[in-house]
């Protein structure tokens, strides 16, 4: 009987480290794990600290369009590597998994009756789960 309480009380010890070490391996995860995303951030903020320093003196509006375009052009990038899909709903059918209606106008010609005629926000996957819905405008 004893030996059995024995095995018992080990076990219990055990599942009661066990359930310590996994809780702080999934805080320890939960801190980093935005890590790898901000790591991968920093160039494109070291390029707009650059944009900033090259074009505060300048005049010229394409100068800093184009810098704002290389930027967010980077910054799109890292994002989708990091698995950020953009939604494409504009002239879509609406679904209210994936979009927030946020009006009704008349629908500009027939085909746009009941589906989306604009978007006013993007909406986005990351991976195959949304994270936000597409904010549009329905036809009716």
């Amino acid at each position: 009987m004893s030996a059995l309480k024995d095995k018992y009380l080990r076990l219990a010890a055990e599942f009661e480290n066990y359930k310590r070490r996994t809780t702080k391996e999934r805080a320890d995860l939960f801190k980093t794990a935005n890590q790898e995303l901000m790591v991968a951030l920093l160039p494109v903020l070291d390029d707009f600290d650059r944009a900033r320093h090259h074009t505060k003196d300048t005049d010229d509006a394409s100068a800093v369009r184009e810098s704002i375009d290389i930027i967010s052009n980077k910054l799109q990038k890292t994002l989708s590597q990091k698995g950020l899909v953009p939604m494409e709903a504009k002239g879509g059918a609406f679904d209210p998994e994936l979009h927030e209606a946020i009006t009704q106008i008349p629908a500009p010609s027939d085909e746009l009756k009941g589906k989306i005629v604009d978007e006013i926000e993007k909406g986005y996957y990351l991976g195959d789960k949304v994270i936000r819905h597409a904010k549009v405008v329905l036809g009716q």
